[in-house]
């Protein structure tokens, strides 16, 4: 589904990474590893298509992202840091904002509400919420608008272990769908027979 071949990646003329490559099936997921500032969240959004690569490519069956980059934004879910919650909504209403702006429904907000242990906050503006709640709601949007392609940048920070347990079935369940999950993280998140790619160390030029 996902292919990548000789990928690099430069950043403010300073070589990240290079001569990325790995391929993706229905099902799998890939978790990226390395230190900080060694390329992950660049890797990410060189999948995503907000950015190009220096050389290489990304294919999505057989086609190159950057020649459809308005079907590819359909296709992808991306998680940053940025929760992108908004804080005068409630939380029912961020999620059925997302949903109607991105193609999902009534029932996958009612869902996504359960997946995350929601339900109780629905009613509540999304400013009283703490750092770790509107993590959930962010992450409640990968539900609320089924993808197939996830993209997940460190998802669990802010979250107990109850709640990363909450992510690493939702992971699951988007795997067993067919779906393709790729995370860049610390180890805080269990992800099952994951590919794994491990990025060198910051590159000093």
């Amino acid at each position: 589904m996902l292919a990548v071949e000789g990928l690099a990646c430069r950043r403010g003329g300073r070589l990240v990474f290079e001569a990325v490559s790995f391929t993706l099936e229905a099902g799998d997921a890939l978790v990226l590893s390395g230190a900080n500032g060694s390329g992950k969240t660049s890797l990410l959004r060189l999948l995503a298509g907000f950015a190009r690569p220096a050389e290489g490519s990304v294919t999505w069956l057989g086609r190159e992202i950057t020649l459809e980059p308005a079907e590819h934004a359909q296709r992808v879910h991306f998680l940053g840091f940025a929760d992108g919650v908004e804080g005068q909504l409630s939380v029912r209403e961020n999620l059925a904002y997302q949903a109607a702006l991105l193609g999902g429904g009534a029932d996958t907000v009612d869902t996504a509400l359960a997946a995350f242990d929601l339900a109780e906050f629905a009613p509540r503006p999304a400013r009283e919420l703490s750092a770790g709640q509107r993590r959930r709601v962010a992450l409640a949007r990968l539900l609320a608008v089924p993808r197939p392609l996830w993209l997940l940048d460190e998802p669990g920070v802010a979250l107990d272990r109850a709640n990363r347990a909450r992510l690493e079935a939702a992971i699951e369940r988007q795997r067993e769908e067919g779906g393709l999950v790729v995370v860049a993280t610390h180890g805080d998140v269990r992800v099952r027979d994951p590919l794994v790619l491990e990025l060198g160390e910051p590159n000093p030029c």
